[in-house]
């Protein structure tokens, strides 16, 4: 199941990439930009400033789900079916209804991958699995990466590493590059705001610099969570004396990603106003860099 396939990126990894989005994830952090990502199934997505007055397309397609109210559409989402959901896939004609995911082996997947081979030859790039959580579809993960791997593409996976190793070490011969997310080495902060484990984390990570794999650590710099001194401090750290990186990109708030959770019929409970700190972000870079980390603000 994936929910995306962009090409022609240059933000996932080094060139020209195409990223494909895998659905799935076993975190629930609160700030997370892509909510249509956390199931491992299709979502149903409303945007009421959208939505037709009069028109009863998505009502008559389905009807146990969907009803007229006087302040527009009430979507029944403890209802909606794999039927309903495919009833109402490309049903709405201003796309104010959409549904987020779709199935493709792995064949289908490669071959749009393919397609850019020349631009990634030309300048570096390859192939990026993100999501979601990439290695909570295991076995498509490891077929891509080796696929890609057989075709001399450059194969980087964008990661949680909130999953059993076992899903991850098969994979590791054929991922020239770990853009993995340290969001926090606290337990508690990081059960809090996530309901995860940051053992499973850390276990992971320090397995994967054991394994000689190149790394490079990502750290989301949340209001309230981590984005103070010693949260910072302890992160770059661990990242520096525990997994001997080389380089740690850190990226700062924003609510871009805010509007998805009413799409969804979801509330919002990270902070509602992006992180405007530029002595932390300094501070953060300084720290880095006094660890002999190179450090890389990431919009």
């Amino acid at each position: 199941m994936i929910f995306n396939i962009q090409r022609y990126s240059t933000h996932d990894g080094p060139g020209i990439r195409t990223v494909v989005f895998l659905k799935g994830c076993s975190l629930g952090c609160r700030w997370c930009q892509n909510p249509e990502s956390r199931s491992r199934s299709r979502d149903l997505l409303f945007d009421a400033r959208q939505c037709l007055d009069g028109c009863q397309i998505c009502q008559q397609a389905a009807p146990e789900v969907i009803e007229r109210a006087l302040n527009g559409l009430m979507i029944h989402r403890e209802k909606l079916t794999e039927d309903h959901l495919t009833a109402l896939d490309n049903c709405c004609p201003t796309q104010a209804l959409t549904v987020c995911g779709e199935t493709k082996n792995v064949d289908e997947i490669m071959s749009t991958v393919l397609r850019d081979k020349p631009f990634y030859d030309r300048s570096g790039g390859g192939i990026t699995l993100s999501g979601g959580e990439p290695f909570m579809n295991p076995e498509i993960a490891l077929a891509l990466l080796k696929q890609s791997h057989q075709q001399g593409i450059h194969t980087t996976v964008e990661t949680c590493l909130h999953v059993p190793w076992k899903y991850i070490e098969p994979a590791l011969p054929f991922v020239d590059l770990f853009l993995a997310d340290l969001k926090h080495v606290d337990s508690e902060v990081f059960n809090a705001w996530t309901d995860g484990s940051a053992k499973r984390v850390l276990d992971n990570l320090k397995r994967l610099a054991a394994a000689g794999k190149t790394l490079i650590i990502r750290v989301p710099l949340i209001p309230g969570f981590n984005a103070d001194h010693a949260s910072i401090t302890a992160i770059t750290r661990f990242a520096a004396d525990e997994l001997h990186v080389s380089e740690i990109h850190f990226l700062p708030y924003h609510t871009l990603g805010m509007n998805k959770y009413t799409l969804l019929g979801q509330p919002y409970s990270a902070p509602d106003k992006p992180l405007d700190d530029p002595e932390l972000l300094a501070f953060a870079q300084d720290i880095a860099r006094q660890k002999g980390l190179t450090a890389t603000l990431r919009g």
